[in-house]
């Protein structure tokens, strides 16, 4: 047990902006707002999707299951950053590190792959329109939905685990907001290249991959939509577009943080990185598909109606 005691400590202490203590009370009031407007957002297109028959197709089934991991996605950081920004301690549990790291990968890596998946299935409904129900159909979308949440899994528990072995030396301070892979790589002693040359590997495959064949996707819808007629063309773009915003929001932030050895992350970015993929993406991606959609729009101003008639 002493042994296990100083290899891991009991408690982390989080030490986010020690250094600018002026940027905790901003912060904390942003995610204040920021949080709930991810969960409500969110929320809301779940239901529009299930309740409006119109939008019972794989398009808003695969945007519901994104929509449900944003909600976990940013359930598994911020609450604990909202405890240690408002608290004069700021501190997280071993075991708390180690849920949180479980969580917030298995959600990463799976979004990953999710819109990787989507992006698919516009290249589907844009290129290939008359075998679009043939193949998208109820249980390929499924089978597909299974995959993406155990190859996330996969990842994750692997990954978490390995890194949660490394050796601390007694040290117990994490120069981050949130438990993450790279910043307790970085935090280890003793011999580490192993570990980061595994990050990478892994991460070529979570990240890099999903985005070539995203790009590729939308290299032949691009191709597709410029042979479409004027209204088809932008009831394409609007749906693609909003698509590729939300790739670029996720994948950009992600990409600079882990395709990189973990040694030679910068003090900060790793804290701005999380709150943005963690909190500004999440909070962001239910505005995208309701301001850009009107199928969305359609069924949220339907629900709505609903509600205040059925009163």
């Amino acid at each position: 047990m002493a042994i296990m005691n100083e290899t891991h400590p009991e408690e982390f202490i989080l030490l986010g902006f020690a250094d600018r203590p002026w940027l905790e009370l901003p912060l904390f009031t942003i995610l204040l707002i920021t949080y709930p407007l991810a969960m409500i957002g969110n929320i809301v297109i779940i239901l529009v999707s299930k309740l409006d028959p119109r939008l019972h197709s794989p398009m808003y089934f695969l945007l519901t299951n994104l929509s449900f991991l944003d909600m976990c996605y940013t359930t598994s950081i911020v609450p604990q950053m909202l405890f240690n920004l408002g608290s004069s301690k700021k501190s997280i549990t071993y075991l708390g590190c180690a849920v949180q790291l479980y969580f917030f990968h298995i959600m990463g890596g799976t979004e990953c792959l999710l819109l990787a998946i989507m992006s698919f299935d516009r290249y589907v409904a844009i290129c290939r329109p008359l075998h679009y129900t043939l193949i998208m159909n109820q249980r390929v979308c499924l089978l597909l939905i299974s995959i993406v949440w155990m190859t996330g899994i996969t990842y994750a528990v692997s990954e978490a685990t390995v890194t949660l072995q490394l050796p601390l030396c007694g040290i117990n301070k994490l120069d981050h907001l949130v438990c993450e892979i790279p910043v307790l790589i970085k935090t280890a002693c003793g011999e580490k290249e192993a570990n980061e040359l595994a990050l990478s590997v892994v991460c070529i495959f979570m990240l890099a991959v999903p985005l070539c064949l995203i790009l590729a996707s939308y290299a032949s819808i691009g191709h597709a939509i410029l042979k479409m007629k004027s209204e088809g063309r932008k009831k394409a773009f609007g749906t693609c577009s909003s698509h590729l915003l939300v790739v670029f929001l996720f994948y950009g932030p992600a990409i600079s943080m882990y395709l990189q050895p973990p040694t030679s992350i910068s003090r900060d970015q790793p804290k701005f990185m999380a709150l943005f993929y963690g909190v500004v993406t999440p909070t962001l991606n239910p505005f995208i598909y309701t301001l850009r959609n009107k199928d969305v729009k359609g069924g949220l101003g339907r629900l709505v109606r609903g509600i205040f008639s059925s009163k």
